[in-house]
């Protein structure tokens, strides 16, 4: 099973993050499928890049987000984006 999450980079007590999809089993940093975006908490507003295309075929493929990155995928406005398409097929 796939799950979209987050994968901590940068250095220390500077985190920053990238979505990965990943499977469930391996770990946090671990090996991973495909990297759909990345979020940087430190920046005021925080940034948040993800690439809707990635995004939606891989929540199609049936990944599931996490609850942070589900959050992050709402504020971006894919999630709102993928219901339509869900409901289609």
């Amino acid at each position: 099973m796939l799950r979209i999450r987050l994968r901590r980079v940068g250095a220390k007590k500077k985190p920053s993050y990238r979505l990965v999809v990943a499977d469930v089993r391996a770990p946090r940093d671990g090996a991973f499928v495909d990297i759909i975006g990345h979020y940087d908490p430190m920046t005021d507003p925080e940034t948040i890049v993800i690439q809707e295309d990635k995004a939606l075929h891989w929540l199609s493929q049936g990944a599931k987000p996490s609850d942070t990155t589900a959050r992050l995928l709402g504020k971006a406005g894919i999630l709102e984006k993928f219901k339509p398409v869900k409901e289609k097929s």
